[in-house]
Order: C-alpha cells, then sequence, then structure tokens
C-alpha cells in the first residue's frame, strides 16, 4: 500500500461576495515533489470570468491522469520486452455527459497513442498485446467506472 497526497488551495477574492455565485473558481494544486499548478472549474461548467481557461481543469487533469498511468506501464512493459520507445503521444479525448444513472460524468476516455521505436516498428500484434497488457496494469484504469478505449493508428 502507498499514499499519494496533494494539497488543493482555493481563496475567496476581497471583493467577491461569494452568495452571488459569481465568484472565481481558480484555485492551486500543490504536489508533493514541489510542483504547482493552477487549476480551475471549466469554462464549459462555469463561464469565464469566473472560470480561468488558462487553467487545467479537473475533467482535463482526469483524462490526463489516465493517459499518463497507461503511457507509463506501455513504457516499461516495452522496455522490458526489448522494445527501444523514442517517442510516445497520446491525444486523448474524455467525453463529458450523463451516465446510465442520470449524473454527469467522464464515461468515455479515448487514447490516441503514437509510438516511434528506434530500430524499427514493432507489429500490430505486439502494439496490440503492450497497449493491452499496459491497460489492465494500469492503477487509474483499475480505479473508475469510465469506459477507457485505445485507438492504435
Amino acid at each position: 500500500m502507498s499514499e499519494h497526497t496533494s494539497t488543493v488551495i482555493w481563496r475567496r477574492g476581497a471583493a467577491e461576495a461569494f452568495t452571488d455565485n459569481r465568484y472565481s473558481r481558480a484555485h492551486d494544486w500543490k504536489f508533493d515533489g514541489g510542483v504547482e499548478v493552477r487549476a480551475s472549474s471549466s469554462p464549459h461548467s462555469v463561464p469565464v470570468p469566473m472560470s480561468d481557461a488558462s487553467a487545467v481543469d479537473p475533467e482535463e487533469a482526469f483524462v490526463a491522469s489516465l493517459s499518463s498511468c497507461h503511457m507509463l506501464w506501455f513504457l516499461s512493459l516495452a522496455a522490458k520486452r526489448g522494445f527501444v520507445v523514442d517517442e510516445y503521444q497520446d491525444d486523448a479525448v474524455g467525453v463529458l455527459e450523463k451516465n446510465g444513472e442520470g449524473r454527469l460524468a467522464i464515461t468515455t476516455v479515448t487514447l490516441r497513442p503514437r509510438v516511434t521505436f528506434a530500430g524499427g516498428e514493432a507489429t500490430l500484434e505486439e502494439l496490440e498485446a503492450l497497449h493491452h497488457a499496459a491497460h489492465e496494469a494500469c492503477f487509474l484504469a483499475n480505479s473508475v467506472k469510465t469506459d477507457i478505449r485505445l485507438e492504435i493508428g
């Protein structure tokens, strides 16, 4: 077992009434390694200026976390199987919509990884096997109800 922590800090601006629901949703995420990230609600959910469009929103972070977990497992498994990966890029997309219970949820995340190998490409069968094993090993994929799809192209 291991614990993973973060600190989320939000402060009301002095000029914000708060009860009118027009306060800034911008806040900070602080991680144990010292990294600080500006975060906010999505402008799709709460309009600007109450949302900070330049900040990371929780929905984006959720999609990025799933993509990152999958990638890290893929790289580890590829290395163990003797493949040398030069680059891995994933243009992941999450869909926010009502789930079967009628609640808003990220119901689907589609990963679209493009992998460049040194010294030749893996076969489609090898690539699919690596991605399948990475999906099975990913802690985050194992933690959510979201349908995680993979498009290898």
